[in-house]
Parts: structure tokens; C-alpha cells; sequence
């Protein structure tokens, strides 16, 4: 589906950067500010699933 524009191994390597800056964060609100870009990342994952899926 999306393995040829190595979009899959990006979200991943995003994924673990958001998720070690969310585990290090000090703060609730800085917690809050990565979990909304966690959001947006699968929001992006998401849109490139179905736009993949409407050229199949």
C-alpha cells in the first residue's frame, strides 16, 4: 500500500520521538502539547491509508 514512499518507517521514527518527549516531559501541559501532535500524526497516517486505498 504505502511501503514504497517509506511513509510508514517516518511515522515510526515520529511515533518514538513523541513518545520519548511525552514520557520526559515535566509538565500536564506539556504532555498535552505532544498528545495533540500525536493526533495530528495519526491524523496524517490516516489520510495516506485512505488516499492508498482509493487507487486500489
Amino acid at each position: 500500500m504505502t511501503s514504497n514512499s517509506g511513509f510508514p518507517e517516518k511515522v515510526d521514527e515520529e511515533v518514538r520521538q513523541l513518545y520519548e518527549r511525552y514520557q520526559s516531559a515535566k509538565s500536564d501541559e506539556k504532555r498535552h502539547e505532544i498528545a495533540l501532535e500525536m493526533g495530528k500524526l495519526d491524523g496524517r497516517w490516516h489520510a495516506e491509508i485512505y488516499e492508498a486505498l482509493e487507487y486500489e
